[in-house]
């Protein structure tokens, strides 16, 4: 999810840019109102579980795009799938680019011995790159982002109107639990926001287990309501983009609210934003990591998927207190 949200930043860019351009974005149907309302992209949904699985199926896959006499393609998913669908139309006579993921630069990153712990090229930058090998300028430095969404009257029944509180969306879970906050802690911030009765706190998150969770963390709270399961994805966007602040993992949440313009506080364990993978547009500080005096190995994979011995409490040195200073910080400066 995270990887296509970073998507976004640049494709609107490029058509604001380019505006004699028209782009097709192809992906799973569920990614579709990611690209909802801008200008000049459409949209093709590939079904991976039927007409379009398999090799035979991205031969069908191939064979239906050039119904749409594509000119050009940028991979910027960059897998083995992307990867044939693009040699196919490179075979056919069109300009195909893919993005550099920096795999060897994430590698040197994240190894125990002789880590290179620099800032890397972040991903929007990688997929600037992967239109210039295109032939397209794309400037991302001066972002322009939609609206806030009018919020549906199905929303603000659960929502309520948002007069003078401040909303502030949680989303505390990762694919990986080396990304993910102690509950015991993330329980002290929702508490320590919620004794504020200007704010108002939405839990985003999903799965039975997932929610029963973030029903012990609403519970006894008036404004604090967890939202899992009780939104389509379209009315999620529409939420998110109405918040003043995310906190977020280092998960696909966080690129959410930032392809929407909304301030994203991340936290992060095994992984760390020089990877590449800070939310677009948001300032380094907002990304709090965990101590490497502490624990000097970090940051030990890419995407949180590699253990490492005795570094599980890793994000308990990321405080309560610094995390609330934070949000209150955004809060301060953010509008209604």
């Amino acid at each position: 999810m995270g990887d296509v949200a970073m998507t976004v930043p640049v494709i609107r860019a490029f058509v604001a840019q380019n505006p004699n351009v028209k782009i097709t974005v192809v992906s799973r149907p569920f990614f579709k109102p990611f690209f909802d309302g801008i200008t000049n992209v459409n949209f093709f949904a590939v079904d991976v579980k039927e007409r379009h699985k398999g090799f035979f199926g991205l031969l069908k896959l191939h064979s239906d795009l050039k119904q749409l006499n594509i000119d050009a393609v940028a991979d910027l998913h960059n897998v083995l799938r992307s990867q044939i669908l693009r040699t196919l139309f490179a075979l056919s006579g069109k300009k195909v680019a893919s993005t550099d993921k920096g795999r060897a630069e994430k590698k040197a990153l994240t190894r125990s011995e002789n880590k290179i712990f620099k800032p890397l090229k972040t991903m929007v930058e990688r997929h600037v790159d992967t239109f210039k090998k295109l032939g397209f300028l794309v400037d991302v430095s001066n972002p322009k982002f939609p609206q806030k969404a009018i919020l549906s009257s199905d929303i603000l029944k659960i929502t309520g109107e948002k007069p003078t509180r401040k909303w502030i969306g949680i989303a505390p879970f990762a694919q990986y639990d080396s990304k993910v906050y102690p509950q015991d802690l993330m329980q002290q911030v929702i508490n320590e926001l919620a004794s504020d009765t200007n704010n108002k706190i939405f839990l985003f998150g999903g799965g039975n287990k997932e929610i029963e969770i973030l029903n012990s963390f609403a519970n006894g709270k008036e404004n604090v309501i967890n939202i899992a399961g009780q939104l389509k994805l379209q009315q999620e966007l529409d939420l998110i983009s109405n918040l003043n602040v995310m906190l977020s993992m280092d998960s696909g949440n966080a690129h959410i609210a930032a392809m929407l313009g909304t301030k994203v506080i991340t936290l992060w364990g095994a992984t760390h934003p020089f990877a590449g993978f800070a939310p677009f547009n948001q300032p380094l500080e907002n990304c709090l990591v965990s101590d490497r005096d502490k624990f000097p190995k970090l940051p030990t994979s890419v995407y949180g998927n590699k253990k490492v011995a005795g570094y599980e409490d890793a994000m308990r040195t990321i405080t309560t207190e610094k995390i609330v200073f934070s949000i209150q910080s955004q809060l301060a400066v953010s509008e209604n």
